[in-house]
């Protein structure tokens, strides 16, 4: 076990997002098992959902004539417009079946007001609206956190680099992530981790 300094962060491990989900990241139903051990070695584990409205103003249902993976302008900057997923209560935005969610002491819930939508795990996507963890964490003794889930290049790189601008220390488990590499997407946020100084491992 780890010392009490250190917390496992999960990032939206859910139906949606895994094989024959509405947001499919490419094997992101693989590294589950790999993240139900990790979670074995961490005396705070928490894990994040997705938990959207219907009509949440990032779906490209909500914007006529907007096609899925398109991008517009938000009062908070351009915002990639994305199909339908993880809506509130739904099959796709419960947690894959596989995952040991019995094994967190904290389920962060983002990306619940309609007309914010939320990557990190810490921020809402206006980079104000803070979403309570930073305060969690720090209460929980957490220094160093390490991530894995998805996607590497958006919620997953997006929490990592809000964690080292608030002060932690961070390791990212690239093997224990999967990414959805939108346009080179996926080079642009490891470059970006590099530079902030996230431990890049696996």
């Amino acid at each position: 076990m780890k010392p009490p300094t250190n917390a496992l962060l999960i990032i939206d491990i859910q139906n949606d997002f895994c094989p024959g989900g509405a947001l499919a990241v490419a094997g992101g139903d693989a590294i589950v098992p790999g993240v139900n051990a990790l979670m074995q070695d961490f005396p705070t584990v928490v894990l994040t959902q997705d938990w959207h409205p219907a009509d949440h103003s990032s779906f490209a249902s909500q914007h006529p004539g907007a096609q899925p993976f398109s991008t517009t302008r938000m009062p908070y900057g351009t915002q990639v417009l994305w199909p339908d997923h993880c809506v509130q209560n739904s099959n796709g935005a419960a947690f894959h079946p596989g995952l040991r969610t019995q094994d967190a002491h904290l389920v962060l819930r983002k990306g619940f007001r309609r007309g914010l939508d939320s990557y990190s795990a810490f921020f809402e996507n206006d980079r104000k609206t803070a979403t309570g963890l930073a305060g969690y964490l720090r209460e929980r003794g957490a220094t160093e956190l390490t991530l894995a889930g998805l996607a590497t290049d958006f919620c997953v790189a997006w929490s990592a680099l809000d964690a080292v601008r608030l002060g932690f220390a961070v390791t990212l488990r690239a093997d224990l992530c999967r990414a959805i590499d939108l346009d080179g997407s996926l080079a642009a946020a490891l470059e970006q981790l590099r530079a902030a100084g996230v431990d890049l491992q696996g």
